[in-house]
Formats: C-alpha cells, sequence, structure tokens
C-alpha cells in the first residue's frame, strides 16, 4: 500500500471531467492552489457518451490529468425509473473517457465511484475488500455496475497499457453546490430544505422519513475535493480508495443538528410507515489514514456553511423580486 509516489499537479493541463457537479465544482476550487491549468468542457462542448467528439477535444486541449467526475446521478425514484439511462450513460462515459485517456497518453487520471457499489449487506464499516463480494442494492444496481465497469477498465488499462489509473469511492457527500430539490435530492439537502421551509412557515413540527435510528456517514465536499487532489498526487496503485469520515451518526441526530443550524425550533415527528434503509453506512478508511490524510471539516461546521450557500444561491433565486 505504501507506494507514496509523487506526482505534480503544478504547470499541467488538469481536466475535471463533471466540472458543474457536486464534486467537480469543489475539484475546480480546490485546484486554484495547486497552480495548474484548469481545463472544463460543457455538455454542449463534449457529449461523454459520444467518442468522436472527445476525440477531437482531446486532440485540441491535450489534458495531461483528468478527474473524472462527470456522471448521470440521481436519487432512488430516477434509478429505478430510468434504469437504461443511468446504466447506458455511466457505462460509455468511463469506457470512452478511459480509452480516450490511454490513448491520449494522459498521464495520470482518477475515475470517482461511489459508495453504492458495495453489496446491500457489506459487512460495516465497508472496506474496499467488500466489492463484488454480495449482491448489489436493488435500486441503484444499474447505476453501481456502470461504476464498478468503470473501476475495471481503470485496472485493466493499468495492467495491459501501464496506464497510471486509480480509481476512488467517496461516502455520502454534501455541501455547496448541492442537489436541494426535493423529488430528487438526497437525505441531508433534503432535510435542509424541509426545515427552512418548517422555519419559514413557523410549522409546529418536521416530518423525517423512518425511525431516525439508521446510521450514516456525511463528508463536506470540500475535503473529498482536497483528498482527491493528496490521492492524485500520492497514490498509484491498481487497488480501490475510500474516502469519507469514518464517522457516523443516527440520522435523528443529523435532522436535529440541521434544524439547529437552519434555526427551525418546531420538534421532528418521525414517520415509521416509511422505510429505513440499511441499519448502518459507514466506510472504512483506514487505507487513506495510512496513506497520510483525513477529513477537517466537523458536521456542524460543514452544514452551517452548505446553509449559507443554500440561502443565498437557492433561496434567493426563488424568491420574487421585491415589489418596489
Amino acid at each position: 500500500m505504501h507506494n507514496s509516489t509523487s506526482y505534480t499537479l503544478r504547470n499541467k493541463r488538469v481536466w475535471v471531467a463533471g466540472h458543474r457537479g457536486l464534486v467537480g465544482s469543489a475539484l475546480v476550487r480546490r485546484l486554484q492552489d495547486e497552480g495548474c491549468e484548469i481545463l472544463s468542457a460543457s455538455r454542449a462542448q463534449v457529449d461523454l457518451r459520444a467518442p468522436e467528439q472527445l476525440e477531437r477535444w482531446m486532440r485540441e486541449r491535450k489534458p495531461e490529468a483528468v478527474f473524472v467526475a462527470a456522471a448521470r446521478v440521481g436519487g432512488i425514484y430516477a434509478n429505478d425509473s430510468r434504469p437504461a439511462e443511468f446504466i447506458y450513460d455511466n457505462l460509455m462515459i468511463a469506457a470512452n473517457v478511459v480509452e480516450a485517456a490511454c490513448r491520449h497518453g494522459v498521464e495520470k487520471l482518477l475515475m470517482l465511484g461511489s459508495s453504492c457499489i458495495y453489496p446491500r449487506l457489506a459487512p460495516q464499516p465497508i472496506s474496499e475488500d467488500a466489492l463484488l463480494s454480495g449482491p448489489l442494492e436493488p435500486t441503484n444496481q444499474w447505476y453501481a455496475i456502470a461504476k464498478i465497469a468503470g473501476i475495471k477498465l481503470c485496472q485493466a488499462y493499468r495492467r495491459q497499457h501501464g496506464s497510471d489509473f486509480i480509481s476512488v469511492m467517496p461516502t455520502n457527500l454534501y455541501g455547496p453546490g448541492d442537489n436541494f430539490d426535493l423529488m430528487s435530492s438526497h437525505v441531508m439537502p433534503a432535510l435542509m430544505a424541509k426545515a427552512h421551509d418548517a422555519k419559514l412557515r413557523r410549522a409546529p413540527s418536521l416530518e423525517v422519513w423512518g425511525t431516525g435510528r439508521p446510521l450514516r456517514e456525511f463528508m463536506y465536499v470540500d475535503d473529498l475535493a482536497d483528498g482527491l487532489v493528496f490521492l492524485m498526487r500520492h497514490y498509484s496503485d491498481e487497488p480501490i480508495i475510500n474516502i469519507g469520515t469514518g464517522i457516523d451518526l443516527p440520522i435523528g441526530e443529523l435532522a436535529a443538528m440541521v434544524c439547529e443550524v437552519v434555526g427551525f425550533r418546531g420538534r421532528l415527528r418521525f414517520d415509521t410507515s416509511k422505510p429505513d434503509g440499511t441499519p448502518r453506512k459507514v466506510m472504512d478508511v483506514s487505507r487513506l489514514r495510512e496513506l497520510g490524510w483525513q477529513a477537517r471539516t466537523p458536521l456542524r461546521q460543514g452544514l452551517e456553511q452548505t446553509y449559507r450557500w443554500y440561502v443565498e444561491h437557492i433561496v434567493r433565486e426563488q424568491r420574487p423580486a421585491a415589489v418596489a
């Protein structure tokens, strides 16, 4: 594990694929300190599912390092109702980007996976070795299979072509740039949007799905970006690496903390008719710790920064202009 290689991003052309997403935008923020040229391509410029478009773009821009943060993502409902899109789009993005990176002599590539690639009943905390050791969660299997294929592509190109391609699996993320749409968002932004709304309406209580007992882990997205840059610089090996905080907490406790940060003073009401999901989900981050990196942002501080961003960027845009 201890191949503390050193790869520098200084003066390199670094492509962040998916620069507009939660992770991609955090990477762009973090890379400003690395003295590199940051490359990005909008969907209008390059459809990553179309190899000939990608080929032309790579020839023109010649990236030397690549972070693959581009993916079709969504919550349970989106995954379940559009399985073909989730598997096809994510397979094509992974296959096209990895092949093009190899063909154009990219020096280093980091493929971003997700903690949902692990078996539904993986032992907790989830270690990297749990991959492919059991059946996937049926609701997001389409996305997970495409992500696993992306990991295997990186490993295969490393073996056959000696490509310095690595794969990293992040835990649940939150932060500036998150999706706060109630129909398609994850637990943290959904709670925040609901708590903000309840505060404005002076509601007596806020409903939380399930018992509030399941344990989940949350990582501030700017910590993730810092960890990805660290791994890009210091890790070069075939095994995948988990990235997270290694700390979990009950959803009920998270909901209470979100309410405090938002300033909602009502009580929490748990709707126990709604499903809880897995009782516990937390990543084993010992491999990453051994390499010398750990997350720095405490949950409370991360929530405060996220809420500030939400109020400035989402709430402000939703509000009708004041009548003069």
